[in-house]
């Protein structure tokens, strides 16, 4: 009983569950996606990498319902997106941001654009106001609510796109390469803003092709060829440099380097992440010597 009791808990902790999942689009002679299972818990944050092409913004897509697996379940929260009747109440769960910000956004006013999925679903007035309020407060835009979207730079753009899946209370987000169309600083803002959210509770998919973004996550899987070829936390991925290089995918700086070091004999941990470590290793080795 007690174990029982255990395994339904943990099956309640999985926001997501990936089961022999394969996907081909129509017309196409080789699946974009093949065999993969996955699980992905409750506050978890995720990192997906993967090349162009890798299979990565396919399964956003399946995570959302937005397509449908030509074999094996996709369950999000514990709803199959493969019944119809139930895409609607998947898309609520688990909310989508995408690479382009001006895709996003529906309405001229800020806030309009936030509450425009709220009154789709017909929320009470009252409770819209509400909603917005604290889906603005929730990425720092408050202060632009009476703004037009158009006059907003890329990283403020996708900070109302991301208020706008908040405020449908979703309990798993996915960031289908939220931060590929803006600059650095843009970047920096939407990842702290998506941080904040996952550290109040939210699970978080987070799909990129920036190694850096993928350093402070829980997890990171790494897509090939429609299939997962690694997964581990960040330090266990990024230290295997050369299978990286072999997945057509470069690690952080700080990783490089050590690997480059390594080679040459000095005795760095192959797991740097980070100029921090990065000093931290060289004062180590420095006070040995």
């Amino acid at each position: 009983m007690e174990k029982m009791e255990r395994k339904m808990d943990r099956a309640a902790q999985e926001k997501i569950v990936v089961s022999h999942l394969s996907y081909t689009y129509q017309g196409a002679t080789s699946q974009a996606l093949g065999d993969v299972s996955l699980r992905v818990h409750a506050g978890e944050f995720l990192a997906v990498l993967g090349h162009n092409g890798s299979g990565k913004s396919t399964l956003a897509k399946l995570l959302n319902a937005l397509y449908v697996p030509t074999e094996g379940t996709v369950l999000v929260c514990g709803l199959d997106t493969r019944d119809d009747e139930l895409v609607f109440e998947v898309r609520q769960r688990a909310g989508m941001v995408f690479q382009n910000p001006d895709n996003q956004l529906v309405a001229t006013i800020v806030e309009e654009d936030v509450a425009f999925g709220l009154e789709n679903i017909g929320v009470p007035p009252a409770q819209i106001r509400v909603r917005v309020d604290q889906a603005l407060r929730s990425v720092g835009m408050e202060e632009f609510a009476q703004s037009a979207p158009h006059m907003l730079s890329g990283g403020q753009k996708q900070r109302i796109a991301i208020a706008g899946v908040i405020a449908m209370k979703p309990e798993v987000i996915i960031f289908d390469e939220s931060t590929a169309m803006l600059d650095p600083h843009g970047r920096a803002e939407v990842l702290a803003t998506v941080r904040r959210l996952n550290a109040e509770g939210i699970t978080v998919v987070w799909i990129t092709h920036y190694m850096q973004e993928a350093v402070t996550a829980d997890r990171v899987i790494v897509v090939s060829d429609g299939q997962i070829a690694l997964e581990g936390t960040p330090r266990e991925v990024f230290a295997q440099v050369d299978r990286m290089r072999e997945l057509r995918l470069d690690v952080p700086e700080m990783t490089e380097i050590a690997h480059a070091l390594r080679e040459r004999g000095v005795g760095v941990r192959a797991d740097v992440l980070d100029v921090e470590e990065m000093v931290e290793e060289v004062c180590r080795l420095s006070l040995k010597n």
